[in-house]
């Protein structure tokens, strides 16, 4: 009996850390000792693992076994560690030969029975390990599809303890276990990801300039809010804007997969999410979960999961105010970094923010049918509760209106599908790639200040109507730029090289909120 060495990954936040795992069996007084800043999941491993090993016919020794994670700064949580510990002590127990688990990397949460269940975060685990080249990792069956996602690294999927023990001694390749026998990991909360498939922006009638709005949004990656009383559409449009964008490029594909992973949010038989995410937490919903947090282990919120895709937030006013203005410094960075006691855990969170509210808390229409029985000053303050620094990040406001039935029907003939608006949103984002290309951007929406200003500022004529509202105190330097780089999209829209007057007229009114 000796010292026997391997390898695992600890996660922090989305990305995958190299963990050894060592374990020492000698003489001593019989007992497993685990070290290396454990959490509670992960020191109870102990129990599983000896289990699992007597329950697979495997001697378990009668002697003090040392189980070290290194580094041991290093916080380590959950059960993932379950299957390089075993391998660690069977190797230094002799059952397998030492050299050959030194090189592969371990994952995977074991059943008293032996099984090996899945676990969270397999995508970005791997991710990590392939970042010392070629490697082998042996994962559970369940997760084997997310993790052949990665490049360049060989993938052993396992069902149970026995197989894996039998490939380390034969080195065969283990046959491919039935991945329905494997238990899926439980989700924190259910999946909220994408939008309905059979929902099409042909649905929403009576509506032109939000659904003109919209398409802007989708091309240009610009967030949006809508003003309006119920049964006008907004919850419908919204619903609709992931069914105008389009699929995800491989990079950022990886990255929407690697945070819902972590999360566990994973949809089933979908190891890659190749569409945009359409996430709508309820307005109860917590600064952590909107934010992201936990007590101990730190699990990514709404804005992440809705990381290159749409957060939605209906009956926006309804949202606890110290939530609505925390989403203020991501939608500034496009990340989000969560500070606990801990340690600190910084996750993706570029998003498309849509707020929709009604204009009163009563939410009834100032029309002939309905009164609307709120004060001036309760008006005030329903919508105040969305703050002026909030407001200023968002790109276009839109005013939505109840329509007569003569107003329905004449609009119908001018309704497309999502289908038509999709191409025309496509073919705007590739226009703007050309002109981003050999920068890190590639939506309008992602240009910086200083970047929009010395390379992609609109000749003086287009300006003009900007830079008049600026002077007025109508528009804020911040908005300044919000407007320019909507107006690029109308331009990109518009098949133009560069905006016009027109763009920034039609860009500053979708700012102030003018277009109803």
């Amino acid at each position: 009996m000796a010292v026997a060495r391997t390898r695992s990954v600890a996660l922090v936040g989305v990305a995958g850390r190299t963990v050894e795992v060592e374990a020492d069996v000698g003489n001593g007084l019989a007992g497993i000792h685990l070290i290396g800043l454990p959490d509670t999941a992960l020191s109870e491993a102990r129990d599983r693992v000896r289990s699992a090993m007597v329950n697979s016919h495997y001697p378990w020794p009668d002697a003090r076994i040392i189980v070290s994670l290194f580094p041991a700064s290093l916080p380590k949580r959950g059960s993932q560690f379950d299957l390089a510990i075993a391998v660690a002590i069977l190797g230094a127990a002799g059952v397998v030969p030492a050299e050959r688990i030194a090189e592969p990397f371990f994952l995977g949460e074991l059943g008293l029975d032996g099984r090996i269940r899945g676990v969270r975060g397999v995508l970005p685990s791997v991710l990590g390990a392939a970042r010392h080249g070629d490697v082998t990792v042996v994962v559970p069956a369940a997760n084997a599809a997310e993790a052949v996602l990665v490049p360049d690294v060989k993938v052993i999927p396992v069902g149970d303890l026995r197989q894996l023990v039998e490939w380390l001694r034969k080195g065969d390749e283990p046959p491919s276990p039935a991945v329905e026998e494997q238990q899926e990991p439980e989700s924190a909360e259910p999946p909220q990801t994408t939008g309905a498939p059979d929902v099409d922006l042909a649905d929403v009638v009576g509506q032109p300039v939000a659904r003109r709005a919209l398409e802007v949004c989708a091309a240009g990656g610009h967030n949006l809010w809508m003003l309006g009383p119920p049964g006008t559409g907004k919850t419908m449009l919204a619903e609709r804007l992931p069914t105008l964008l389009p699929d995800l490029v491989l990079d950022h594909a990886l990255e929407v997969t690697a945070i819902h992973s972590v999360a566990g949010t994973l949809p089933p038989n979908a190891p890659m999410m190749c569409r945009p995410p359409f996430v709508s937490p309820h307005h109860t919903a917590t600064a952590a979960a909107i934010i992201g947090g936990g007590s101990t282990t730190v699990r990514p919120g709404a804005v992440s999961l809705a990381h290159r895709g749409v957060l939605f937030l209906d009956e926006a006013p309804e949202f606890q105010r110290s939530v609505l203005d925390a989403l203020r410094q991501p939608l500034e960075s496009g990340r989000v970094t969560v500070s606990r006691s801990v340690g600190s855990v910084t996750f993706p969170a570029r998003f498309m923010l849509i707020l929709a509210a009604n204009p009163c808390p009563c939410a009834q229409a100032e029309d002939q049918n309905d009164t609307c029985r709120c004060s001036p000053t309760v008006k005030r303050r329903y919508i105040g509760r969305l703050s002026g620094p909030l407001l200023d990040r968002i790109d276009m406001k839109v005013t939505v209106v109840r329509s007569s039935r003569r107003e329905l029907l004449a609009d119908r003939q001018f309704v497309e599908d999502s289908k038509t608006v999709a191409e025309r949103v496509l073919a705007a984002r590739e226009r703007a790639a050309a002109r981003l290309a050999g920068t890190q951007w590639r939506s309008n929406a992602e240009i910086p200040s200083a970047v929009l200003h010395a390379d992609f500022r609109p000749s003086a004529e287009a300006m003009r109507p900007m830079t008049a509202c600026l002077d007025s105190g109508t528009l804020t330097a911040r908005g300044l730029d919000r407007v320019v780089r909507v107006a690029w999209t109308l331009a990109d829209l518009a098949a133009k090289d560069a905006p016009g007057q027109d763009e920034t007229n039609t860009a500053l009114g979708f700012w102030l909120g003018t277009h109803s």
